[in-house]
């Protein structure tokens, strides 16, 4: 039995669970595009596939609105792939495993994929509807979008007609997107030696925390796994001379990392030090971040004792010192917006091989100068320690305009349907309403999605019934553009 199948509304539920069924995360997408294609030639609709896996179906508007104004519906068919410690799913692989909770649909172990796969089922529900009434459609389905809004840059915009453009990608229903940051990814790596080393080996680990979205939840002053590490690993190297072998922490640039765990090297005397360092540093710890992440822990084992190969002296000092200098978090909040984050960045990834130590920002700012401002710190950091930035994915922001038809349908639509007031708000994460605005004169744009809460960890969870009023707001919207 179908783990959706009595969930409505029903051929939405369908399709999200069809998708789920396919292995779809950021840089791997062909598969899910291929069904796209597929589901549109099948239905003897329009579809284009792109070079890199973007996709465009259109189909004509219904009797009556066969001469209206197309209407854009666009999301992206990649997710980001977060798993919690021990969950062996493969997601090259692997479908994803949903259960029902409650309200909730959820995934096992893993993110769920709400964000976008959401957008992609409304679509093809749209899509493959027979008894909705509807203007043209234009559905965009983007790839690439967590890691550097890839597919967006690349999309031949010239395909399309339309100039109202609904983005699904926000995660809070009554709450419709006017504008959003721009961002880019900076890769930092810095070049480290190694000489043998020898003592006690120990495993320590940073986990428990909470992680989120680097750009929704960067204000709620969660734990930072890998800004957490170099505040640990200074202490240590200072208070037991613990050399360090291997550094990883974080999965994608973009989501807040959950953990890091070091492999550290001390002299045999030291090892009791090493504990009680770690039980201190953990009470610290918890105490700083008993409201916004009480989960926190460290975790110290003892793996081994014998010889390797550790951070010579002068590359422990580069690495930390990176660590413990590099900005992060919350840089400067908007003084015209109140409670909107403007600039911040995200150190999301964290690898120590064998010569090279790299950590991966997204760098997010709805003021372009100040986005350079920061990705000018990270790289004058870098280079002063003699490594080197590359910079992926720039994207712009989202300008908010103070008049708009759609803005005004759809919370028409909204305030008659639930006898309630839409909000109307700019966010700090990223969309692809500022690519397509630069590609598309004169686009009319809004993004709104049904409640899709703790995405990019695996707690994300999508609300059954907020994707079912949605829906009824998406329809309702399309039957009047007439």
């Amino acid at each position: 039995m179908r783990v959706c199948e009595n969930l409505e509304p029903k051929q939405v539920f369908h399709f999200f669970e069809e998708l789920c069924a396919i292995p779809h995360g950021s840089g791997n997408t062909k598969g899910v595009s291929d069904y796209c294609v597929k589901f549109a030639r099948e239905r003897g609709l329009f579809a284009v596939q792109d070079d890199v896996n973007n996709v465009i179906i259109t189909k004509p508007g219904t009797a009556g609105y066969e001469n209206a104004e197309p209407v854009i519906l666009q999301g992206h068919l990649d997710m980001v792939c977060e798993k919690e410690a021990g969950c062996e799913i493969d997601f090259a692989a692997d479908g994803l495993q949903l259960y029902v909770d409650g309200d909730f649909l959820k995934a096992r172990g893993t993110t769920l994929g709400g964000d976008d796969g959401i957008a992609v089922a409304y679509a093809l529900a749209l899509l493959d509807s027979k008894d909705l009434a509807h203007p043209p459609l234009e559905v965009v389905l983007t790839v690439d979008e967590e890691t550097g809004m890839e597919g967006a840059n690349a999309l031949d915009a010239s395909l399309l007609k339309g100039k109202k453009l609904l983005n699904i990608d926000s995660d809070e229903e009554g709450i419709f997107l006017a504008g959003c940051a721009g961002g880019l990814r900076a890769d930092c790596g810095i070049p480290v030696h190694r000489s043998q080393r020898a003592g006690d080996l120990y495993e320590l680990r940073i986990h428990g925390l909470l992680g989120g979205h680097s750009g929704g939840e960067i204000h709620k002053e969660r734990a930072n796994a890998i800004a957490l590490s170099g505040r640990i690993l200074k202490a240590l190297a200072e208070e037991t001379g613990a050399g360090l072998q291997a550094l990883q922490g974080g999965l994608m640039d973009n989501a807040i990392p959950r953990e890091v765990t070091a492999a550290l090297v001390v002299e045999k005397s030291q090892g009791q030090v090493l504990q009680e360092t770690v039980e201190k540093w953990e009470t610290i710890l918890k105490k700083e971040y008993r409201a916004a992440d009480p989960g926190l822990q460290l975790s110290l084992e003892k793996s081994g004792s014998g010889a390797c190969l550790a951070l010579d002296a002068g590359s422990l000092v580069k690495v930390l010192f990176f660590l413990r200098h590099m900005p992060w978090g919350v840089q400067h909040m908007s003084v015209e917006i109140p409670g909107l984050v403007e600039t911040s960045l995200n150190p999301g990834i964290m690898k120590l091989e064998e010569d090279r130590f790299q950590v991966s920002f997204s760098v997010r700012s709805s003021v372009t100068s100040r986005k350079y401002e920061v990705t000018d710190r990270l790289t004058f950091l870098t280079e002063f320690l003699g490594g080197e930035v590359s910079l992926h994915g720039d994207y712009p922001a989202w300008e908010y305009q103070e008049k708009s038809a759609m803005r005004k349908l759809m919370a028409d639509c909204y305030r008659e349907l639930f006898g309630k007031e839409p909000k109307i708000q700019a966010i700090h994460a990223g969309l692809e309403c500022g690519i397509l605005s630069g590609k598309i004169k004169d686009l009319d744009c809004i993004s709104f999605g049904p409640d899709n809460f703790d995405i990019h960890t695996p707690k994300e969870r999508l609300s059954i019934s907020s994707t079912e009023r949605v829906w009824r707001l998406l329809t309702e919207f399309l039957r009047r553009c007439r």
